[in-house]
């Protein structure tokens, strides 16, 4: 048996997948990126070992990817998190065509051809008010931590409008709705609208067509996919638990394994031309 890793080295959080040659997911890592980027892929990696049971000498391939790939010490190769998200999409749903990735600091949408390969993509990372810093933000602001966003959003009962123009000026907006009596899990549910208008926007330059795949940490919140679900008018993939989490890192460990194939197959045909020599 003989093993890759993919590691993806994100803004917020940097994740790990040891994937076996026969392509079963073994083992899963997560940590907080931090400001040193190369420890966070090696303590990811050695969480996700762990789980799997498996020896960091047992790995014979290592791709990083994510902003901070090319920090990664440890990596045989990296790859953009365009085309590691793709190949992780396209292994868990083989139609994909559009994908919709929500991250902390940045939000992707990206439109595959029928190879599998990124044809168009189109980023907002310009602004927090277009990524899942929005969401975090608009719950700091309510007196609520990250992991309470979806719970709280869950009891909503109406969508309490947030422009969501500019994270910084949210706050004022907040204020203003509590003090006119709304729910915080109505402003909750009002920020993930306006979030999720903006995906529709980027998913709509890229010219989006079905199947549409979701991915990223801000997806671990299940009301974001139905709000998604809803808006595009039609149902959309979403992988279950926090592997939404792991595309990427996922889509990495793929290429690693072909990589590595590509390689033994020219190391074969190499030693079987000197063979003919």
């Amino acid at each position: 048996m003989t093993y890759t890793a993919g590691i993806d080295v994100g803004s917020t959080y940097t994740k790990a997948v040891i994937l076996s040659d026969d392509d079963k997911i073994v083992g899963r890592g997560l940590v907080k990126t931090g400001f040193k980027l190369n420890e966070a892929g090696e303590r990811a990696l050695a969480v996700a070992l762990s789980r799997a049971n498996v020896a960091q000498s047992d790995l014979t391939y290592i791709a990083s990817t994510g902003y901070g790939r090319f920090q990664t010490s440890i990596r045989n190769v990296n790859v953009t998190d365009l085309t590691a998200t793709a190949r992780g999409s396209r292994f868990l749903y083989p139609n994909t065509l559009t994908i919709l990735d929500v991250g902390g600091q940045t939000m992707k949408a990206s439109r595959l051809d029928g190879a599998g390969k990124v044809k168009s993509f189109r980023l907002n990372d310009k602004c927090a008010a277009g990524t899942g810093a929005f969401l975090e933000k608009t719950a700091r602001y309510m007196g609520f931590n990250t992991e309470e966003i979806g719970p709280l959003a869950a009891t909503s009962k109406t969508i309490v409008p947030i422009s969501g123009v500019c994270a910084v000026f949210a706050e004022s907006e907040v204020i203003n709705c509590l003090s006119q009596g709304s729910a915080p899990a109505d402003i909750m549910q009002g920020a993930i609208a306006s979030l999720v208008d903006r995906s529709v926007q980027l998913m709509k330059r890229v010219q989006m067509e079905p199947e549409f795949t979701l991915v990223g940490g801000i997806l671990r919140f299940e009301t974001m996919a139905k709000v998604a679900q809803e808006k595009l008018g039609m149902k959309v993939n979403v992988p279950q638990g926090d592997l939404v989490q792991y595309v990427a890192a996922l889509g990495a460990a793929l290429l690693a394994q072909h990589r590595l194939r590509r390689l033994n197959e020219q190391g074969a045909q190499a030693e079987g031309e000197k063979e003919l020599a």
